[in-house]
């Protein structure tokens, strides 16, 4: 039984990536890979390893459901750290087995101490601090509580690091903003080294803080779309390239989407072609209906809008993007089968579909298009 498309993983471009961003951030630096939703849509199941083959010893995940996804796939060397979501239960299970989490409450703190002594082993805490975001993390008088709750109790937590997120790092107008927020990181962390709580990982940087603060690196920085293959922003790539030589991106892409021709069917000039009457044909036409649609993540937005390759050839989508479908014009390749290869997202000849130009399409963010790629898709690792 065929799947209507396919995701397929470089294995490639995963090793070359990673690869290059420990080269560029250091080797003193840890690079936390962020696999949460999914793994940016890669597919959680087929990416960790790979990342593991290439280097990685730390995995971030955004909520203990996907840390117990990932507790089964990784290596037992791997370390994982839940960013958000976590329930009493889920505390427990963390200390448990050894999960670094999150702490940007002192009533987590509070929990976990009565767990670690039920437990008998330590909880792996990163502090999270606010500095500016205004999400989530403890401000100052927190903070204080936070300090004598770990200082009187230091059989009962592992300080394993003292963190913030860094708010706009993928825009140069907001240089200033983290400039005030790096400086209320230094000041937090010269609190707690004050009181003896010295943490093992100070760290502030996504993707673009780390690309375009290298002083905000520290020791550790948690890196998500850079590894897939993507810059997060233009500005992003523009300040890596400003400092180079060679103007060459240096990352490769991940994920390539593939479908096939499903039906071919000729359309006379003067029909509507699929639902409402967004499309009239005003020549005859050659129609190829390929089997994805927006249930499959292919945004409806892109009704008349989107592009995918077929024979070597760049051709418009047309007509409404259905649940199931979508519809291709590939009147000017009269050689056109049922069966022939589409690529949605990926090379094909000389000619790509970006995630990025599929997004400008539809008007979503790379990250937002690429997390909702349904998981159901099978995901095929090549090389």
């Amino acid at each position: 039984m065929e799947d209507t498309s396919i995701i397929e993983i470089s294995e490639n471009a995963v090793k070359g990536n990673i690869e290059f961003l420990q080269k560029h951030f250091g080797e003193d630096v840890l690079l936390s890979s962020v696999v949460k939703a999914n793994a940016y849509g890669h597919g959680m199941k087929s990416y960790v390893p790979l990342a593991e083959k290439a280097g990685i010893t730390h995995f971030s995940v955004f909520s203990a459901c996907e840390a117990k996804q990932l507790m089964k796939i990784k290596s037992p060397r791997c370390s994982i750290m839940i960013m958000g979501w976590m329930n009493d239960r889920d505390l427990k299970w963390a200390v448990d087995n050894g999960v670094e989490f999150f702490v940007f409450e002192p009533e987590r703190l509070n929990r976990i101490k009565s767990l670690s002594g039920k437990c008998g082993k330590p909880a792996l805490v990163h502090i999270e601090m606010e500095t500016g975001m205004n999400r989530t993390g403890m401000n100052m008088k927190e903070l204080n509580i936070a300090v004598e709750i770990l200082s009187g109790n230091p059989a009962c937590f592992v300080l394993k690091g003292l963190c913030t997120h860094l708010a706009g790092a993928e825009s140069i107008a907001n240089h200033v903003r983290i400039q005030k927020q790096l400086s209320r990181f230094m000041r937090v962390c010269r609190l707690f080294t004050g009181k003896g709580l010295v943490p093992e990982y100070r760290h502030v940087s996504s993707s673009a803080a780390a690309i375009t603060y290298p002083a905000a690196r520290f020791n550790m920085v948690r890196i998500g779309i850079l590894q897939y293959g993507y810059w997060p922003s233009a500005e992003t790539f523009m300040y890596y390239i400003s400092k180079k030589k060679e103007k060459k991106d240096p990352l490769s892409r991940v994920i390539s989407w593939k479908s096939r021709v499903m039906a071919l069917k000729d359309v006379k000039r003067g029909e509507f072609v699929s639902y409402g009457t967004v499309y009239l044909a005003q020549e005859d036409k050659k129609i190829a209906i390929v089997p994805v649609g927006y249930s499959h993540g292919y945004s409806r937005s892109l009704s008349n809008q989107g592009r995918v390759l077929i024979r070597g050839r760049r051709v418009a989508v047309i007509g409404m993007v259905n649940m199931n479908m979508l519809i291709a014009d590939v009147t000017k390749i009269p050689s056109v089968k049922i069966g022939d290869e589409v690529v949605l997202i990926g090379n094909q000849d000389d000619l790509v579909i970006s995630v990025a130009s599929f997004s400008e399409f539809s008007n979503q963010l790379n990250y937002e298009l690429l997390t909702r790629l349904p998981a159901a898709i099978p995901r095929l690792v090549t090389n």
